[in-house]
């Protein structure tokens, strides 16, 4: 037995950790997953993607507040948690569900992982992910990336 391996490879915890932040930000300031993507920037996302193991070690309210200053992030109108008339899957849920797809886009495409997350949650699927009254969400991994390499929900 090999000891301080996990169950997943360092790097998919670290994009399920990136992705959750996002999540969580996203929530915190009433916005869209796609304006919080945007505002973070790529570099910014690269820096959190290579520091994910130091920012989950530490208070996530504290990690979200660093970034939504340092990034400028204004307090939207979006609220999916409150429109939800169902169960609310957490932050934690959201960014396994978008590591999952990003992980699946970067090995299909052949692309980078903060290329890969760029261009999902700059799709049409992030919007449908984020209706946490449709059952998106909580689909199969694969269907989930055939809808977005197939552009609609298939």
């Amino acid at each position: 037995m090999m000891v301080g391996i996990g169950r997943e490879n360092k790097k998919d915890n670290d994009l399920f950790f990136t992705c959750s932040l996002i999540d969580y930000i996203a929530r915190k300031t009433k916005n869209k997953r796609v304006y919080v993507v945007e505002k973070l920037g790529k570099k910014r996302l690269e820096k959190i993607y290579d520091l994910a193991d130091i920012y989950h070690s530490d208070n996530m309210e504290r990690v979200s507040d660093d970034f939504i200053s340092m990034s400028e992030i204004e307090t939207g109108d979006f609220d999916n948690v409150k429109a939800c008339g169902y169960d609310i899957p957490s932050y934690w849920d959201i960014g396994k569900v978008y590591k999952r797809l990003i992980k699946g886009v970067a090995e299909t495409e052949k692309t980078g992982v903060i290329d890969a997350l760029w261009n999902v949650y700059h799709s049409f699927i992030s919007e449908k992910i984020d209706d946490y009254n449709s059952s998106m969400y909580y689909e199969n991994p694969s269907y989930l990336l055939e809808c977005y390499l197939e552009n609609r929900v298939i």
